[in-house]
């Protein structure tokens, strides 16, 4: 039901017989209020009255127990008059009518009832527009006026040049214990804004209503050009991070209201700001509710504009357990090959994502249970390379029901994009299996003068850079030392080159696996069939074997450049074993045996050295390979 402040109940009043009254005879006085007929207590009214040249007194009336009561008297008004309370409060909120009396004494009749209503007497209600106030021009909407306090009825207003209200009857809400009415508002048009308050009172003193609620401003989907919007430092925010929201407009826009997906209320309202018309939202610190997505409207004398696109804010920092990032095999990768970067969390995230330069590169991934390990991962693979792919990565994880909320961010990954010169070689002075506590030093080298060296350790989220030297003979290098050894330092490497003036590496070179002995509390047997003495161009077998599980068996030859030969071991008669065979033995295998073993779950850690096994061949030299690299020296 429409309610206005101006329509009020016709009282049937009558006037002392001795009182005369020219009926229809004298114009009917006027009764006005200014600012306002609703008004915030405390704040200053004025009535104004209206009648007729000879008019000599007024008289102002109070409507009391449903009887008209004289609260004012004013003589030699002329044909107007007014009257002012200072500060109004309660006892002045009710329905009032002025009445005004000639030099012949004759009495008008009363003038129509005004209502002077008071508010701020009770707790303020709360407006809500259901489900949004973003509102499609020519639709309406249902907004919500609610309060925990029992009231009779709630009164909805609309602010503005076109004034407006409508009158409810609350309804008791069994679900969340409050009082509410829901008025249905429409149909919107984009030409004009619609600014509501709501406020709530009780039957018995209709004329006393609550603080307002807060306003209320429909955004709708105007015709008007869409605003830009930007947002600083950028769209991935961390906690409690402050962060800047811009605006801009067309030129003849006025204000803006920034709009957040999935809230019953515009986040912020601001004026533009000259000459650039933008207008500025800034958040000094960032909390979870901010996370989520967010359009501009804006409005000018010409109607409301579209929204702006949408502008997606996600907080990172949410939670604390931060996933790693690794690149499969390297961070270093020639251009138009493949890449697989790897996210991985003990904790259960439902989603991986990854971001190139704080910046989302590509979409998420739903996370996969790796069991043996006890882990969740994700797989982000990377196409055909390119120099665009070069830069900083980091991967987050985030729940399917907090889209905008992630963890703290991985380690950062450097990805390097590697050209097509020639790789260079990775070599070692101390052989591969290395005790823990000793020195190893791994030399990265090239008959191309490459200015610095990198090594890389598989798993890693970086790498060492050196800078390089020069032989005499032309050959460039450089030395990485990685003391002491432990069993920290076992896993694969390889290095890379690059000139001072390029940005891009050099090919891979070849891996070299380090392998650490002593990590696993026992030693497997080795043993020679037929037996450790043979002739050149016997065949011989060399056993490893154990009864703890080992899943890969390596042979070591002592003072070997060649890398170690790896079998997987089979399981025979209760025990774990592998079969190195050779064949057609020269004097050139004659030498110190040992073997070690390993599991999959730290495939570079091995287990102390078998009893060490001499074999001999004797007989004629057989035809060798040619001699391994060895490293440079060192000088």
């Amino acid at each position: 039901m429409t309610f206005t402040f101006t329509a009020l109940l016709c009282l049937g009043l009558t006037v002392s017989l001795r009182t005369p009254v020219l009926a229809g005879a004298l114009p009917k006085p006027v009764l006005t209020v200014q600012p306002d007929s609703v008004v915030y207590k405390q704040t200053t009214v004025t009535f104004f009255y209206e009648g007729t040249t000879g008019a000599k007194v007024y008289r102002l009336y109070k409507e009391e127990n449903q009887k008209l009561k004289h609260t004012e008297f004013l003589q030699n008004p002329k044909d107007k008059a007014e009257f002012s309370i200072s500060k109004i409060d309660q006892k002045h909120a009710g329905q009032y009518r002025c009445q005004y009396q000639t030099h012949d004494g004759w009495l008008s009749e009363y003038s129509d009832s005004l209502e002077l209503v008071v508010t701020g007497v009770y707790s303020k209600p709360s407006l809500s527009a259901q489900p949004s106030p973003v509102v499609s021009e020519g639709r309406n909407v249902t907004l919500q006026c609610v309060s925990g306090q029992s009231y009779h009825s709630f009164v909805l207003t609309k602010e503005g040049p076109q004034k407006l209200s409508w009158m409810l009857d609350s309804q008791y809400n069994y679900y969340n214990g409050q009082f509410q009415a829901l008025f249905s508002v429409g149909p919107v048009t984009s030409r004009q804004r619609w600014t509501f308050r709501c406020y709530s009172f009780n039957k018995n003193r209709p004329q006393l209503w609550s603080e307002p609620s807060e306003p209320l401003e429909l955004l709708v989907s105007g015709t008007l050009h869409k605003p830009t919007n930007k947002v600083e430092p950028g769209s991935v925010v961390t906690y409690r991070s402050p962060m800047t929201i811009w605006c801009q407009g067309t030129m003849d826009a006025e204000i803006c209201f920034l709009h957040k997906e999935g809230r019953q209320k515009p986040l912020d309202t601001q004026t533009l700001e000259k000459p650039e018309n933008k207008a500025k939202f800034s958040i000094p610190s960032v909390t979870q509710q901010h996370g989520g997505q967010y359009h501009c409207y804006c409005y000018s004398s010409a109607g409301w504009s579209e929204p702006s696109d949408t502008l997606e804010l996600v907080l990172t920092g949410i939670y604390y357990n931060k996933p790693s990032l690794t690149a499969l095999l390297s961070p270093v990768v020639t251009s138009g090959e493949n890449l697989t970067l790897q996210c991985v969390s003990q904790e259960g995230y439902d989603k991986f994502i990854l971001t190139k330069e704080d910046q989302k590169f590509l979409s998420s991934l739903n996370s996969q249970h790796i069991y043996h390990i006890r882990q969740w991962q994700a797989l982000f693979p990377i196409d055909h390379v390119t120099h665009n792919h070069r830069g900083t990565f980091r991967c987050y994880g985030y729940y399917n029901h907090t889209l905008q909320l992630w963890s703290v961010p991985s380690e950062p990954l450097e990805i390097h994009i590697s050209g097509l010169s020639k790789k260079p070689s990775l070599l070692t002075h101390q052989g591969q299996i290395l005790d823990p506590g000793k020195s190893l030093t791994l030399q990265c080298c090239s008959d191309i003068n490459y200015d610095r060296f990198a090594l890389y350790k598989l798993g890693r989220a970086d790498f060492t850079q050196n800078g390089g030297q020069w032989t005499q003979s032309g050959l460039s290098f450089a030395n990485f030392t990685l003391d002491p050894v432990s069993s920290s330092t076992g896993g694969q490497y390889r290095c890379y080159g690059a000139y001072n003036l390029s940005s891009a590496w050099s090919a891979s070179s070849d891996p070299l696996d380090i392998l650490i002995t002593g990590q696993l509390p026992f030693s497997p047997s080795l043993s020679v069939k037929p037996n450790s003495t043979v002739h050149s161009g016997d065949n011989v077998t060399l056993l490893c074997q154990s009864t703890d599980q080992v899943d890969t068996y390596f042979l070591s030859k002592e003072g070997a450049a060649q890398q170690p030969q790896r079998l997987k071991s089979t399981f025979q008669v209760q025990e774990f074993q592998a079969e190195f065979s050779m064949s057609a033995v020269t004097s050139a295998l004659s030498g110190t045996y040992r073997c070690y073993g390993s599991q999959d779950s730290s495939p570079y850690l091995l287990t102390q050295a078998s009893v060490p096994v001499e074999l001999t061949v004797s007989g004629s030299f057989g035809a060798s390979s040619l001699p391994p690299s060895r490293p440079i020296p060192i000088d």
